[in-house]
């Protein structure tokens, strides 16, 4: 055999092994790219899965699989970690596995940190009992202070001796599995703090309240008293005049907040005459703590209060939610007979 035709034989394999070589590695990139930005089989709605401290892909993986995700193969997970620069640097938290989400997207997330947002609603009025049993019931919110009594909850949140009525900002807070429900109340505190001192830093030259406890505890008042924005205002300039003048509050959510339990829905005459610290009919000026957790809303109707003559009101009946205000008693005595008659109106339509 001549080498001229041995060379040729060896130049044909060479290149048989190249274009096979060629082959497979495009039929790998092909089953790479395919398994990288193909949906995930086995994901739905409400799936989601925990990265722990120390958690490693390999580990990751196993757990997608043990909650019936199928994985694949174990090299494709680290090719594609170490292409997308996540290998060795998955982050802790909790992760979506929505219907469709594909390998690359999920170990974006895990490398960037895009973890699942819970959100938990404080309401405006809540009492500090209605926070902490709504705080109980928030899931994956862990629970630290559910056995704590109200001195221990609020020495944690830093304010030993403080009491914790109105200290929490009414909003809504966004947290992360892992998080308890100490760092959503240290975060409420905080908030509502920095919306005192605002509100307080904006009041009016001429108001009678002397301290900003004074102003929280006046805007946990008109919190209570009106749910019509408007009406805030209004409510907080009439309540101000009352304490400029010595006339009492006489305002029934104090008295109500005074009964606690025993409070079954109803306020009666007894109730108006028994005196306790939060009785504004039987004592004067402002109860001792607030009674609720205003909002932003009422603290500002504190601090910018409108002006006017008005020393009364009472609900208008109609179940609007509105009040009807007056500058003399006799004024007010018309409008109680005007609420007394919308009341039995809207009684009588409602037993219809």
């Amino acid at each position: 055999m001549s080498r001229k035709r041995s060379s040729g034989k060896a130049g044909l394999l060479v290149l048989v092994l190249l274009i096979a070589a060629v082959a497979v590695a495009f039929w790998g990139w092909q089953r790479f790219t395919g398994f990288a930005d193909a949906p995930l089989a086995g994901t739905g709605a409400d799936m989601s899965i925990v990265v722990k401290p120390g958690d490693s892909l390999p580990v990751v993986v196993r757990k997608l699989a043990d909650a019936g995700v199928d994985t694949g193969e174990a090299i494709e997970w680290r090719l594609l970690a170490k292409q997308l620069g996540a290998a060795g640097k998955l982050q802790v938290g909790e992760y979506a596995l929505p219907e469709g989400i594909t390998p690359r997207v999920l170990l974006e997330a895990m490398r960037d940190g895009k973890v699942i947002s819970h959100r938990f609603t404080l309401v405006e009025g809540w009492n500090i009992r209605e926070l902490r049993a709504a705080l109980a019931k928030a899931t994956p919110l862990e629970q630290e202070t559910a056995s704590w009594d109200e001195a221990a909850l609020m020495k944690a949140v830093g304010q030993p001796g403080q009491h914790p009525e109105g200290r929490f900002l009414p909003e809504t807070y966004v947290y992360t599995r892992g998080d308890s429900d100490l760092d959503v109340l240290r975060r409420a505190h905080h908030a509502m703090s920095k919306a005192l001192a605002a509100a307080w830093a904006e009041r009016r030259g001429d108001t009678p309240l002397k301290t900003p406890d004074e102003m929280l505890v006046l805007a946990s008042i008109v919190e209570k008293e009106t749910g019509i924005a408007e009406e805030r205002p209004q409510i907080a300039g009439l309540f101000e005049r009352r304490l400029k003048t010595g006339m009492k509050l006489q305002t029934d959510p104090t008295v109500i907040y005074g009964l606690g339990a025993r409070y079954d829905g109803n306020i009666r005459k007894q109730d108006l005459l028994t005196d306790t610290p939060y009785n504004t009919y039987t004592r004067a000026g402002l109860p001792p703590t607030p009674i609720a957790m205003p909002g932003v809303a009422a603290l500002q109707a504190v601090a910018k209060p409108a002006s006017g003559e008005h020393l009364y009101f009472v609900a208008v009946g109609d179940g609007s939610g509105r009040h009807l205000f007056a500058a003399t008693y006799a004024e007010h005595q018309a409008n109680v007979r005007q609420y007394l008659q919308n009341y039995r109106k809207a009684q009588s339509k409602g037993a219809q």
